[in-house]
């Protein structure tokens, strides 16, 4: 490949790593690979299921070590009891003794950590066909899970699992997947090189980032940190020979990359990589053909979005769809790479791609990439997209865009989704009149604050607030927040809600789009329990009952979303009363 060619960074998910590996490899890097130089950036494996796979399972085995750490700490062996136990000097005496101080135990971790060694063993003799490459990867497997081991132990034995130890855990999962996705490209004939991260971050002059970048009474780096591990990130890639296969975990950062970033680090690696590595664009792959109006899944005439803005994006990952983080996205969008969500099983599907429209495109010189235009979209064409057959799209002139799904009426501006999110209370709090209203205010939010609630929406009035959050808040300290609010004022709590939300840029734009929204709800006789704008104006939403949910998602989509304008009688058409 000319060293001229442009970059392409594709970032797979765990499950798609599990279930797909034979379609990334056969199908997916080859019909990439004429035209462009990828990365390829892995998650740890996910199995049958998410919540068996391979993060879940490391998690899982850090919490047994730290169990068995505590439960450990309470007992006693002979010789930390303070009572001297006289030793024999026979050999049977001294045999009993050493059994009883517990050298060489089985851990409960242990059955975890074989489950883990297991499944990507097996994955290793499915994947790899070539004998001498599959003893190989088998060997770094073992040496991996032999390494969570020892990690394990020494946790059991300090009797901690610190930031940085969980960090490194977590990061295994990486490494045993990228091993084995490195070893299956070899196996088809294809050049490429492990990547791993593990000290990325300590080369990067630690004294001169945790003093210019790690804000530690704020407790989060900022923008400079990641501008150079962005530098060092393309520096490391363009130094292999074959195929980056890049570990998403890259290494220790100050307060812990679970802390700083969560488990979406795999991710922001990638995009890092590409801005980096100025790549041509960011692809995401998953198990969806993209971003829809609405969840296909729950709404039969949902349909694929063909471009978004990032605004947009954020918002509906927010408020119940699965896009990508906000500030991943921001790291590439920013640099003006574009983002394009692809499904792995649909690799021809031209996906949705996340790029600013051209009044936020700061950094954008190239007009013709702007997909927003008149009112209509047109997305850009994704370079080397597989066709059809799996042979890479030819290129087109200069200038030229590939329009995609255009509105039958240009001229009528449409939101662009409606989205769900569930396991939602209310808690409301009326003001007993004995503050006054910042006081009121300032109690409410001061209480928040100490018992690390967030908020998802928030309407107010002078002696009123009512505020939506998630309902995995833990029971006590539910309970211990509304006593405390108690002094402010009367509370009570709404339970079994969900946030509805109707998101879309354009909506800036229309007149009516809000009354139209409710009319259609009320129409559908479901109760509205709260209402709230964001000052961006792209996002209406409203709480309202779970039971109620599904039937109001149907009613939007029908009658705000669908490219025909639809009446809001509701005994019209087959989507009527009689559809519910």
């Amino acid at each position: 490949m000319s060293p001229s060619a442009p970059w392409i960074v594709q970032k797979y998910g765990g499950t798609s790593v599990g279930k797909f590996l034979s379609t990334i490899i056969d199908t997916i890097s080859p019909s990439y690979q004429e035209t462009n130089r990828i990365v390829i950036v892995c998650s740890a494996r996910s199995g049958k299921t998410k919540a068996l796979g391979t993060t879940n399972l490391l998690l899982k085995a850090s919490s047994e070590a730290m169990s068995t750490a505590a439960s450990n700490q309470g007992s006693q062996s002979p010789m930390s009891s303070g009572v001297m136990t006289p030793v024999s000097s026979s050999a049977a005496s001294l045999s009993q003794q050493l059994s009883r101080l517990d050298v060489a135990p089985s851990q409960p971790f242990d059955p975890t950590v074989q489950q883990i060694l297991d499944d990507h063993l097996e994955a290793a003799r499915t994947s790899v066909t070539n004998d001498v490459l599959r003893a190989d990867l088998e060997r770094d497997i073992t040496e991996e899970c032999e390494r969570l081991r020892s990690i394990l132990q020494a946790a059991r034995v300090l009797h901690e699992v610190s930031p940085r130890s969980r960090d490194i855990i977590m990061g295994i999962g990486e490494r045993l997947s990228c091993r084995i996705v490195t070893a299956a490209l070899k196996d088809k004939g294809q050049a490429a090189e492990l990547v791993t991260l593990d000290t990325i971050v300590d080369e990067l002059d630690p004294d001169s980032y945790r003093a210019q970048s790690c804000v530690e009474d704020a407790g989060y780096l900022d923008q400079s940190f990641y501008d150079r591990l962005s530098v060092a990130l393309a520096t490391r890639i363009k130094q292999c020979s074959g195929i980056p296969v890049v570990t998403g975990y890259f290494g220790y950062v100050p307060g812990s990359l679970l802390s700083q970033v969560g488990r979406g680090y795999t991710d922001l690696c990638a995009a890092l990589c590409a801005v980096g590595l100025q790549a041509d664009e960011l692809q995401i792959w998953k198990e969806v053909d993209g971003v829809f109006t609405a969840d296909p899944r729950k709404v039969p005439t949902a349909r694929l979005v063909p471009a978004i803005t990032p605004e947009e994006a954020a918002e509906l990952t927010y408020y119940g769809s699965e896009v990508i983080h906000p500030f991943t996205m921001e790291q590439a969008i920013k640099k003006s790479v574009p983002i394009r969500i692809k499904n792995v099983e649909n690799p021809t599907g031209c996906g949705t791609v996340i790029f600013p429209d051209h009044a936020d495109a700061h950094n954008t010189t190239d007009v013709r990439r702007d997909p927003f235009v008149d009112g209509h979209v047109e997305q850009p064409p994704s370079p080397g997209v597989p066709t059809s057959t799996g042979a890479p799209s030819p290129a087109l002139p200069s200038g030229a865009t590939q329009p995609i799904l255009p509105l039958a009426n240009k001229k009528r501006r449409l939101p662009t989704a409606v989205t769900i999110k569930d396991n939602i209370i209310v808690l409301n709090v009326h003001s007993n009149r004995k503050t006054i209203s910042h006081g009121f205010f300032a109690r409410i939010f001061g209480t928040l604050d100490r018992y690390g609630v967030v908020v998802d929406l928030i309407s107010t009035s002078e002696v009123h607030v009512s505020m939506a959050m998630t309902a995995e808040i833990k029971p006590r300290t539910l309970e211990r927040l509304s006593a405390e609010l108690e002094h402010v004022g009367t509370v009570s709590i709404l339970r079994s809600m969900v946030i509805l939300s109707l998101v879309g840029k354009e909506m800036r734009h229309m007149v009516g789009v809000a009354g139209r929204m409710f009319s259609t709800l009320a129409e559908g006789n479901i109760n509205i329990e709260m209402i709230s704008q964001g000052a961006n104006e792209i996002n209406i939403s409203c709480v309202i009952h779970e039971g109620a949910a599904l039937k109001a998602l149907n009613l939007i989509h029908y009658s705000i979303l669908e490219l025909s304008p639809k009446p809001c009688n509701m005994e019209g058409g087959t989507f009527g009363r009689s559809f519910f």
